[in-house]
């Protein structure tokens, strides 16, 4: 095997995302080694590319990004048992340490955007042979994390009303996702006419224009004039979150998927009161909520094959952020292949 790799690094000292000749990692105790097939380019690498994210527990200033990771197990550390070079595996996109601490791949230690990666073995899942890697390598995070909000945070149940707001990257995910466990109708809200079109593809019974005057009435007359009992908001502006309270029905939940960084103001704490609605903040997925994934994509339940927008080489991972940044082509998810 070659002493070294390819990997993308960001310098945090200087935002500098550089493609850099760096050794391949020895796999340590409980640890194991995967040969990267395919790494997704998500939107927060770009924020910390442009210093919106900053790692909280990184030693050092230097972090090879990617927390989207598949490949097959290159080598096995002592005591990760049960792992056998050549399974076809994917990463979870983070870790806990013994106090519940959580260290993101790609943020707090080395990721994906390399020939190589590392892994504690509990963070590692198996995958069926029959699912692509370009798609598995998005599970963690660009469809767990809506999975999360919609199962876990929304509590969604089969045959409520639900609106995504925002259905780029999280938020296409979210409408197939809501389909699957039954949410009717599912809507989708979006500025842009071809994300519209898109949602409809991925199964949205209805796609409409947030800036269009007849909005709420859109909503009302596809709710039976109840309202959305769960909306999630993907786009992360306060905007939204203003428009989503006017829709809600009662008991209706708002999901904060998206971070605004902003205040979240309720217009009139007695109609919110009154009709017992609740705004509710999400972040991430836990493992559980990637293995679910797996085992439906297992069973033919979940199929990501329109969500992989580009495929570049890995030392392209500069055009790919440029293409994220300027929503080039509006992509669901670029990947990266070393």
């Amino acid at each position: 095997m070659a002493a070294d790799m390819l990997a993308g690094r960001l310098h945090v000292a200087d935002r500098r995302l550089r493609m850099e000749t760096v050794p391949v990692p020895e796999p340590g105790r409980n640890q194991v080694r995967i040969r990267v097939k395919a790494a997704g380019v998500c939107l927060s690498d770009v924020h910390l590319i442009e210093g919106a994210l900053t790692p909280l527990y990184l030693p050092g200033d230097v972090v090879t990004l990617g927390h989207e990771v598949a490949g097959v197990v290159d080598a096995v550390g002592d005591d990760a048992d049960g792992w056998e070079p050549g399974q076809r595996v994917l990463l979870q996109a983070g870790e806990r340490d013994r106090t519940g601490t959580v260290f993101t791949r790609g943020v707090d230690y080395d990721g994906g955007w390399a020939e190589f990666a590392l892994a504690r073995q509990d963070t590692v899942v198996p995958i069926p042979d029959d699912l692509p890697f370009e798609q598995a390598c998005i599970i963690p995070d660009a469809v767990s994390t809506p999975w999360a909000a919609v199962t876990d945070t929304g509590r969604t149940r089969p045959g409520e009303a639900a609106g995504v707001w925002g259905v780029g990257g999280l938020g296409a995910h979210a409408v197939q996702l809501l389909r699957l466990v039954g949410a009717a109708p599912v809507i989708a809200v979006e500025p842009l006419a071809a994300a519209r079109e898109r949602a409809l593809t991925l199964g949205a019974d209805a796609a409409l224009d947030p800036g269009d005057a007849a909005f709420r009435d859109a909503v009302l007359e596809l709710t039976g004039g109840r309202g959305l009992d769960v909306a999630f908001d993907f786009a992360g502006v306060t905007p939204v979150r203003e428009q989503a309270l006017t829709v809600l029905a009662r008991r209706g939940r708002l999901v904060l998927a998206g971070i605004a960084d902003k205040p979240v103001t309720i217009a009139s704490d007695s109609t919110f009161n009154y009709l017992q609605q609740s705004v509710l903040g999400h972040y991430g997925s836990e493992a559980e909520h990637v293995e679910q994934l797996v085992a439906l994509a297992r069973q033919g339940r979940l199929d990501l094959a329109a969500s992989i927008s580009d495929v570049l080489p890995l030392a392209e991972a500069e055009q790919a952020v440029a293409r994220v940044q300027s929503k080039q082509g509006n992509p669901i998810r670029l990947i990266l292949r070393p």
